[in-house]
């Protein structure tokens, strides 16, 4: 007669859980930086005017071009962030006991 074993789980041995990185990736952060960067400039339009370096019609196509840019820049970068987490998730599964 044959006695069953005891499951590695059973002995005191846990699975090491999976570890997914949740941090954005240093591309994610810089386009972010950059959407940050054009949005600044935006903000310090009424600045370029008053100081004579801009004229009204220049910064009324200037205004628009960057903030077509920021958010650009912002949907790029939370999408590079999506798509790295997406990865790191997949990359985790694949192991036993996974229900993905």
């Amino acid at each position: 007669m044959t006695l069953p074993t005891k499951s590695p789980a059973a002995a005191g041995h846990q699975p090491t859980p999976i570890q997914i990185d949740n941090k954005p990736p240093t591309r994610s952060k810089v386009t972010g930086a950059l959407a940050a960067l054009a949005c600044a400039a935006c903000c310090a339009l009424p600045l370029l005017i008053a100081a004579g370096v801009l004229t009204g019609a220049g910064a009324g196509l200037l205004e628009k071009t960057l903030i077509a840019v920021a958010a650009i820049l912002g949907a790029a970068a939370l999408g590079m962030w999506w798509l790295h987490r997406r990865r790191g998730a997949r990359a985790g599964c694949g192991t036993a006991g996974c229900d993905c």
